[in-house]
């Protein structure tokens, strides 16, 4: 969960202040990528976190919100269930939405500081389902595609090779026409690599840097992760499949640098409240 102030000098200058950002390991994905239901004890652990989110948003007077749910609960076959049953115990709406619109979100939030007119970025956004790919140009999306290929499935070894190919194929065709691709990374586990680089804050992570922390990664337990680079438990598992992810997109574009802005989805739906309070206004008359 974030919670972000909004400071409006005009309408045009807007600034986009995080207050509050909150995870919670409740991995729904690991119920619906192998059974293909969200089991009872997670049903009543997200209602617990729900809950919880609630007061936490209570305490800081938010005025707006929307709760998205992505592949995880969108391919759970009790999905309506677990909507209805959240919404009667927490009075929270869940709104749960597609690859495209996840995509589209994603790209709204403040990714456009650090994109320049010359470059084509392939943007990767990985979750633990699903993995949001975006060729951008000029701060527009040219084209994107959500693919069934997450850290959740990946630990569960539910992707298959076809998968993989389908990916490969997908970035040739997008990205073949471009001199050169430069990639722009987001969620949690760039965010944490990109931290432990001690690269310098809106300077690109060189594809060697990367591939050198991923083999320290990769060469120690899962427990040692945990201790030498101060992971938490539920990313010190998923860290290695995301890489995974990532050095992919590096040899199939031969980009040889990742952005890492520090932003995804939950940037996205803060700035996608204010464009829909926007549209209001406009609707109304007030603007």
């Amino acid at each position: 969960m974030l919670i972000s102030n909004v400071i409006s000098k005009s309408k045009k200058k807007v600034f986009f202040q995080k207050n509050s950002l909150i995870r919670v390991p409740i991995r729904l994905g690991e119920d619906s990528f192998t059974s293909g239901s969200i089991s009872d004890r997670n049903l009543m652990r997200l209602i617990n976190a729900i809950n919880a989110f609630k007061s936490i948003m209570n305490v800081h007077n938010v005025t707006y919100y929307k709760a998205y749910a992505t592949s995880a609960l969108r391919e759970a076959t009790n999905k309506s269930y677990i909507v209805k049953k959240v919404f009667e115990n927490c009075k929270i709406k869940i709104e749960i939405i597609d690859g495209t619109k996840e995509a589209k979100i994603i790209s709204k939030s403040n990714i456009s500081t650090i994109i320049s007119p010359d470059t084509v970025f392939l943007s990767i956004d990985v979750g633990g389902g699903s993995t949001e790919f975006s060729v951008m140009k000029k701060g527009k999306i040219i084209s994107s595609r959500s693919f069934r290929l997450g850290t959740i499935r990946l630990l569960n070894n539910a992707v298959s090779n076809q998968v993989w190919e389908e990916v490969r194929n997908w970035i040739d065709k997008k990205t073949n026409s471009y001199n050169k691709i430069t990639l722009l990374g987001s969620g949690g586990n760039i965010n944490k690599i990109f931290s432990l680089s001690k690269t310098k804050e809106g300077k690109p992570l060189s594809r060697i840097t990367f591939n050198k922390i991923f083999k320290q990664l990769e060469s120690v337990s899962y427990f040692d992760r945990m201790i030498n680079y101060s992971l938490n438990p539920d990313r010190a598992d998923v860290i290695l499949p995301a890489s995974r992810i990532f050095l992919k997109a590096f040899e199939w574009t031969s980009a040889s640098k990742i952005y890492v802005p520090r932003v995804g989805l939950s940037d996205g739906i803060i700035k996608d409240i204010y464009d829909d309070l926007n549209k209001e206004e406009l609707n109304s008359g007030f603007l």
